[in-house]
């Protein structure tokens, strides 16, 4: 996105990338489905990005949910939008959206270069390590973007965190969001690994979730337990209502009805609680009240006993990075100017459902566009 608005703004563009290939993140995000936003009123939408400072809010609000569709559309991928307003390309996948972008770039005249990898600088001069050797340039501008410290295989490392402290650049500790969490599972639980719990309501701190999610071997992951994880991951309790439809003496009557000498586990499948469910209360609510009401109050307040989050390169996302402080309203580095950052690199943080997307192009547009006013 930064490469696009300096190629527009009529500057001579390199676009460098570690990796054999670009943009390999993001055609990770759309393997099962490319999320690229979601449409929702500004004020909604804006709250998914807790503590943003004003800049960042100001990015989002310029090239918000509206502006991605179109910028979409722009390149030939029709969009759609689902029932809880979540916006997908027709074809679903990234490659499609990726392949026209970098024609278009390519149009524009960007000259990219892969398996090149930002060693740092020497003086004014910018380095790479590269396939035919050290390389160093001399950028009148540089926009880096060079994503969280996740899913190390796709190219972001975090590596360049020494390098930028190295030169004064203040940065936040890196952290995991969008996570699972880890379980010390009994024996019995071992059946429903792989089994997806719907219609749940999960808690932790001031976040809520009603989304799927996932029982595996290594714990509880999913979107409906990442929609809480930045909460849960700083030490609040997490908490699963089993049954969120439903008061407390609503579910209690239901309980009632099987009788006073029904087992807990007949009460529980009679009140409409599946057996994934009724296991999960069995292993973390044990033993689980026998008295109606009692077992009601246990269903809608289950907490979760895990030991903490997955590790984070298995993270959808990182919190953490580059200060705000280190960096003026335009994205530009305070202690290298003509430097800007954008993206995951940015010490923000969001739910999965397209906001992370949206975050790292808006953020791009802002860097590229104050580049090239930098340059003129």
């Amino acid at each position: 996105m930064a490469a696009e608005c300096l190629a527009r703004a009529g500057q001579p563009v390199l676009l460098v990338d570690r990796m054999p290939s670009v943009a390999r993140k993001f055609l990770m995000a759309g393997k099962s489905g490319l999320n690229l936003t979601k449409a929702e009123p500004a004020s909604d939408f804006a709250a998914r990005f807790p503590n943003a400072p004003a800049a960042f809010r100001d990015a989002i609000t310029a090239f918000g949910p509206d502006q991605v569709e179109a910028f979409a559309r722009d390149l030939g991928q029709d969009t759609f939008r689902g029932s809880t307003g979540r916006v997908y390309p027709v074809a679903m996948k990234a490659s499609p959206l990726l392949r026209a972008w970098l024609r278009r770039l390519a149009d524009l005249g960007v000259d990219v270069r892969t398996r090149w990898r930002w060693t740092g600088w020497d003086g004014e001069a910018t380095m790479f390590d590269t396939p035919e050797g050290p390389t160093r340039l001399t950028p009148a501008a540089t926009v880096l973007a060079l994503g969280g410290a996740s899913w190390r295989r796709l190219g972001s490392d975090g590596a360049w965190r020494d390098i930028l402290s190295a030169e004064g650049v203040a940065t936040t500790p890196f952290k995991p969001a969008n996570i699972g969490f880890r379980i010390d599972w009994t024996p019995h639980v071992a059946p429903w690994f792989g089994t997806p719990v719907k219609g749940t309501r999960l808690t932790s701190g001031d976040l809520d979730s009603r989304g799927e999610w996932i029982v595996s071997a290594r714990g509880i992951e999913g979107g409906g337990v990442y929609e809480v994880s930045a909460a849960a991951r700083d030490g609040a309790p997490l908490v699963i209502d089993f049954a969120p439809d439903l008061t407390v003496a609503a579910l209690s009557a239901r309980l009632s009805r099987s009788g006073p000498k029904a087992s807990t586990t007949e009460r529980l499948r009679k009140a409409g609680i599946g057996g994934v469910e009724r296991a999960l209360m069995n292993e973390w609510a044990r033993p689980l009240p026998t008295a109606p009401e009692a077992l009601a109050r246990a269903i809608k307040a289950v907490t979760v006993p895990h030991t903490g989050p997955r590790p984070m390169d298995e993270a959808i996302s990182t919190a953490g990075g580059v200060s705000w402080d280190a960096l003026d309203e335009r994205l530009m580095l305070r202690a290298r100017p003509g430097v800007f950052c954008a993206g995951e690199m940015l010490d923000w943080e969001a739910p999965t459902g397209g906001y992370l997307i949206t975050g790292c192009l808006a953020t791009g547009r802002l860097a590229g566009m104050s580049a090239a006013r930098w340059l003129t």
